[in-house]
């Protein structure tokens, strides 16, 4: 294991993540970085053959319920203050040549 990353590495990622870093951020940076690195190395070991993947953790069911309209949109009462109409909208004057 023991991964190691290079002073660039953390510039390019600090640059990419639009922040500026002092140099002890720099440095603790770079230990956390090589620390997840030497992880994902440990969880790479794991024997996963035969292990059904999975998206979520708990089972995923459909929460949302049907639109039901109860009271409409009140298109007809708005387009009723138009002072032009065409085709259900508002018809407005040409700005553009």
């Amino acid at each position: 294991m023991a991964n190691k990353i290079s002073d660039e590495v953390i510039e390019y990622v600090s640059i990419l993540a639009k922040l500026e870093l002092t140099e002890q951020e720099k440095k603790d940076a770079k230990a956390d970085m090589e620390k997840m690195l030497d992880y994902i190395d440990t969880l790479n070991e794991l024997d996963t053959d035969g292990i059904e993947p999975v998206s979520h953790v708990f089972p995923v069911h459909n929460v949302f319920r049907d639109d039901i309209v109860l009271n409409g949109d009140g298109s007809g009462d708005t387009l009723a203050n138009a002072p032009l109409e065409k085709d259900n909208s508002f018809k407005v004057p040409k700005t553009i040549g």
